[in-house]
């Protein structure tokens, strides 16, 4: 079996991506937390020497860059962070990859964020990039990056994606969390939002990491895919289908702290190319993945 990298493998996205993996090769993870597992290191990006000795131990033949920061809210706060983590831990990797006898293949995983504010929809590939973050900007600078080496790369730009296990510090995650405390009695039959009228496409985080798997096979070296559901759907309406999933009633109050500087009207992604190049499939619908986030949260009150 080939050894394969992914950075970041302890985040929302990697556990998933390990499981479609590792049938076929051998997964190796780093990450900056402490995991009791052998086959993830502990390793911060920006050390470009312990990064340089676990790339060269691992030699992996293909290398899934899913580290990053990734909170478009907290880069605002930390555009420098934002910057150092996404562009010099990007730019270590590379560096770490470079110096490999036999080159990796390379899967950046961008976003849609690069964008920005959408002139023409559905967003196909070659839109124009016009970021209105500090997040958003360090992803263009990333996959400037990554076209400016000899490495063999594909750039998936990922358009929002949830399910079961992500952060309650993401929108959907966090309804149902509120959803499931409240049901719990955990707290009072209220729950707090932000902007809801935003339009978002959203995917579940299986059928992405199985995007990303076919990228990484059949997607062409230099090109980049978007990596979305096609579908654009407004927040609140995502909201009112998980409140019909309780037999609660809830009462909705908009959170001021919840609401961004800067916030996209819509994003909608053409995925035409993914399709075209790999054959990707996305087969689970949005109610679906609601489902299980709000049953993933529901198992854990106590």
């Amino acid at each position: 079996m080939s050894n394969v990298l992914i950075t970041g493998i302890s985040g929302f996205v990697g556990p998933f991506l390990k499981k479609v993996l590792e049938n076929e090769h051998k997964v190796y993870g780093i990450d900056q937390k402490t995991v009791m597992d052998k086959s993830v290191y502990q390793v911060d990006l920006l050390d470009i020497k312990s990064l340089e000795g676990v790339v060269e131990k691992i030699h992996p033949v293909q290398i899934y860059h899913l580290a990053g920061f990734s909170s478009v809210k907290e880069s605002f706060a930390n555009p420098k962070l934002a910057y150092d983590v996404n562009v010099t831990g990007t730019e270590n990797l590379f560096s770490a990859a470079m110096k490999l006898t036999k080159k990796p293949k390379i899967l950046l995983v961008s976003s849609a964020e690069v964008y920005g504010k959408p002139n023409h929809l559905p967003i196909t590939e070659e839109h124009s990039l016009a970021p209105q973050s500090p997040y958003g900007k360090s992803r263009v600078i990333q996959e400037q990056l990554a076209k400016s080496t000899n490495l063999p790369i594909c750039v998936a730009r990922s358009f929002n994606h949830s399910g079961p296990g992500q952060s309650s510090d993401f929108v959907l995650s966090s309804f149902g969390r509120q959803i499931a405390e409240i049901e719990k009695k955990q707290t009072k039959p209220t729950m707090y939002v932000g902007n809801l009228e935003a339009k978002r496409d959203f995917s579940d985080v299986r059928d992405v990491v199985n995007a990303y798997s076919v990228i990484m096979e059949k997607g062409k070296v230099g090109e980049t895919y978007n990596v979305c559901s096609g579908e654009a759907y407004a927040i609140g309406d995502l909201l009112n289908k998980m409140l019909s999933m309780s037999k609660c009633k809830i009462v909705i109050e908009k959170d001021p702290k919840l609401m961004r500087p800067a916030d996209i009207p819509i994003l909608q992604g053409d995925r035409s190319k993914l399709e075209k190049d790999t054959g990707s499939v996305f087969s689970i619908s949005i109610e679906v993945m609601l489902e299980n986030i709000l049953n993933y949260w529901r198992e854990r009150m106590i």
